[in-house]
């Protein structure tokens, strides 16, 4: 018997639920406290920017449907093995880590405040940390037959608790809000600073693309659901951060550590607190379950391909690579338990990710640009093409957001933490193709190759037989 395929509201609900995670909860607070209303521009404006992100990956998916979504081998074929393993490590492991421990972070807190007040958060979320490695560790996927379920309870609490907010419902008192005017917020360039944060709130939209087999009609619902899930998001968090406006201050907003549950609280004292918390929780969760399930499944895959070392492809008797889930989770513990995400650290953090993140958004479009310079013929949707603008446009906008990525001594943080991760990775990188692997990391791999699942080894020995 054929599994069921999955349909469009399927394909949405796994675009939206990747993407929407406690931690945009809070930067969405965090830039309507700094922007006030304004704030919708900019995400209004990174919307569009991912959705070009969608075109690329919907294009790349065509040319490599067998691939399964690996914007690894994507990028091995655009630009080459270096800036595979580059764009691969730093979005999917990396970035991963860092929003892992803002999650388990987050979750401890609500669930202190909530139940457990005199314990510290660390601890609650070294217990949940634990969990998620133990269900991991036996391969066992507790969440994907409830994902619909979760992701409708969360944007449905979104969207209610958001429109009793804008009518300025509910049993709270409603605050007068004064919107900071144009040239308070600096204009046009210091609103685009918020432009980062606003990325948050989106990023992900790539996640829909490993599915992409298991779709009714892929040809038509990859690039669909990315634009539709997009546009949710979009609608929500915008009746959700307008609603904010209208109970809490912007001041309060701005620097609260997590300025949903001040939303919640104000909205419906007590219980709204409760549900604000079930939210946030679920949030998480959705998010976690992806956190520890990718990322090792990416090394895993990378090792075998010949990007990583090969303890990296080993698993376990559940198909487990026990020595990239250990990476992950024991990387995350040093996090949570040096307080890297306490306080108001939740911000700057998701900042920190949000470059990683930024930088191989560039790799895929120039990936699609130069594939398509290289294989013309190739089968793609033409009438999406439009002659490479929405990809040069991203391109431009990504770069603009990274190098605008915060003001101040933040700002210098993030790019010391990016410049010396990014130091790592390129060092790793060229001792690991020329030392060991010993082929030229910059000589993109022939498609047809990456249709047929090679890895760089075997690649590395048909070039070989070739030039005989």
């Amino acid at each position: 018997m054929n599994a069921k395929k999955l349909g469009l509201g399927s394909a949405i609900a796994i675009c939206v639920g990747l993407i929407v995670a406690s931690s945009c909860l809070v930067s969405l607070g965090t830039g309507m406290g700094s922007a006030g209303r304004w704030f919708i521009i900019p995400m209004f404006i990174v919307m569009i920017l991912n959705s070009f992100v969608g075109l690329s990956y919907a294009e790349l998916n065509g040319l490599m449907p067998k691939v399964n979504g690996g914007t690894g081998q994507y990028l091995m074929a655009g630009v080459g093995p270096f800036f595979s393993l580059i764009g691969n490590t730093a979005a999917y492991f990396i970035t991963m880590i860092l929003a892992a421990t803002a999650e388990i972070s987050l979750t401890g807190m609500v669930l202190r405040d909530l139940f457990f007040h005199s314990v510290d958060y660390r601890i609650i979320s070294m217990i949940i940390l634990v969990a998620f490695f133990i269900v991991n560790y036996f391969g066992v996927d507790i969440f994907s037959k409830v994902q619909d379920v979760i992701v409708i309870l969360l944007i449905g609490s979104m969207i209610v608790l958001g429109i009793i907010g804008c009518v300025k419902g509910g049993t709270g008192t409603p605050i007068v809000y004064q919107n900071p005017s144009w040239q308070d917020i600096g204009g046009f360039a210091g609103l685009m600073k918020y432009s980062a944060l606003a990325f948050w709130l989106f990023i992900g939209v790539e996640f829909v693309v490993p599915v992409s087999n298991d779709m009714k009609n892929p040809k038509r619902d990859v690039l669909l659901s990315i634009m539709l899930g997009l546009l949710l998001l979009f609608v929500v968090q915008s009746i959700l951060g307008w609603g904010m406006t209208n109970f809490v201050p912007l001041d309060q907003l701005a620097q609260g550590t997590m300025p949903q549950m001040d939303y919640a609280t104000a909205l419906f004292g007590q219980g709204g607190k409760y549900w604000m918390g079930i939210v946030t929780i679920l949030a998480s969760v959705s998010t976690l379950n992806t956190a520890f399930a990718s990322p090792p499944k990416i090394l895993q895959g990378m090792g075998e391909e010949g990007l990583m070392p090969k303890i990296f492809a080993k698993t376990n008797k559940h198909n487990v690579s026990v020595a990239s889930l250990s990476l992950l989770a024991i990387s995350i513990a040093v996090m949570v338990l040096c307080n890297l995400a306490g306080s108001n650290s939740i911000a700057f953090i998701t900042l920190a990710a949000s470059c990683f993140w930024l930088l191989t958004y560039c790799f895929v479009h120039i990936s699609v640009l130069v594939l398509r310079k290289k294989y013309p013929d190739a089968p793609r949707r033409k009438k999406l093409t439009l002659a490479g603008i929405p990809q040069i446009i991203s391109i431009i906008g990504n770069i603009y957001m990274i190098i605008n990525i915060d003001t101040g001594e933040a700002r210098i943080k993030i790019f010391e933490i990016f410049g010396i991760i990014m130091a790592v990775l390129v060092v790793y990188a060229l001792i690991w193709f020329y030392g060991v692997m010993k082929i030229n990391p910059f000589k993109p791999v022939p498609m047809e190759y990456i249709n047929e699942g090679k890895t760089l080894k075997e690649i590395k020995e048909l070039e070989a037989k070739k030039s005989e």
